[in-house]
């Protein structure tokens, strides 16, 4: 469990913040630019690692190069925050190559989700800051964010608020799978990456913890295996909750072959809980979305549909 938890200095106008590819290459590079260009119309200076647009089959380039980038950004005392430019594969590759103890003398806003889960879990584990699940530069941000999403970021990485208030929008309904009201620090991320951290000294301690997960493109019995390590790993004994993000394009595949619905797996592992579990929460690989920080004291509350940070998570 950790004991210290750090939080990082809130951005402010002019701040300067370091983009970088630690797992998949951008897929369009005009996707940078213009990401870019939208932090600068929100009057910070974006400024790119050595090895943004390299690329080695599937990776942004060689292991050494991308956790270049990533450690030479948190020595900066100049960059105040990180942004990831996509997620994709290769992560987990470099994380036992970050140098924590440069993360744990220079705090600063890091940001990403997909495969940077890997990321945003293992530096909290391993030195206590509040890492932020959110928008990337070459996805959201050089696309054309989205108003809620935008708003949600921004609302969270630019001024210290005591508590934070997540509800759904209008139209996107939360369902409810078992009511209730649980509290514990937010651990949040890609449900399939995720699991290759189980078992590690990357993976946050779950005890006492709000889960909020999500995936893309799984097929239901992949996330069936998921839900199955969660289960035989004690996570669902140990949890105070369980939010469910969206889960985009997790349906069979092949439908010549009999499968059971996403719906039936969840449900199969969790009618017998006894903790609040919301479902369709607005967090994931979709365009409209909460960005979410890891390690921050939350609690869900299923009879108001909404998730509530209680503390801010930030500390200047």
């Amino acid at each position: 469990m950790i004991k210290n938890i750090i939080k990082p200095c809130e951005l402010k106008a002019g701040d300067k913040i370091g983009i970088i590819s630690p797992a998949s290459k951008p897929s369009d590079m005009e996707l940078v630019v213009k990401g870019m260009d939208y932090l600068r119309s929100r009057n910070f200076e974006p400024l790119s690692g050595k090895y943004v647009f390299e690329q080695r089959g599937y990776l942004a380039g060689k292991d050494e190069d991308r956790i270049t980038d990533l450690n030479d950004m948190f020595r900066s005392k100049d960059i105040k925050a990180i942004i990831c430019s996509r997620g994709g594969y290769g992560a987990p590759r470099i994380l036992d190559q970050l140098d924590f103890r440069s993360i744990k003398r220079n705090p600063k806003i890091f940001i990403g989700y997909s495969d940077i889960t890997t990321l945003g879990l293992g530096i909290f584990a391993r030195t206590g800051l509040v890492t932020f699940s959110g928008p990337m530069v070459a996805v959201e941000m050089g696309k054309g964010i989205h108003p809620f999403t935008e708003m949600s970021l921004w609302n969270q990485v630019l001024s210290p608020k005591d508590t934070i208030i997540l509800y759904n929008p209008d139209d996107r309904p939360i369902d409810i799978l078992k009511e209730g009201v649980g509290e514990g620090r937010l651990i949040v991320g890609c449900l399939s990456v995720m699991m290759g951290l189980f078992g590690t000294r990357y993976m946050p301690d779950l005890k006492g913890a709000i889960l909020v997960i999500e995936d893309i493109d799984e097929d239901p019995y992949r996330i069936d295996r998921y839900f199955a390590q969660m289960k035989l790993s004690g996570v669902f004994n140990a949890i105070n909750g369980l939010v469910l993000g969206q889960f985009i394009d997790c349906h069979p595949k092949d439908e010549s072959k009999p499968s059971l619905s996403l719906e039936d797996v969840v449900w199969d592992y969790v009618k017998d809980l006894s903790i609040p579990i919301m479902a369709k929460f607005a967090y994931g690989h979709g365009e409209v979305k909460h960005t979410l920080p890891i390690g921050v004291q939350a609690r869900v509350n299923t009879y108001e549909r909404r998730l509530e940070l209680l503390e801010p998570v930030l500390s200047c």
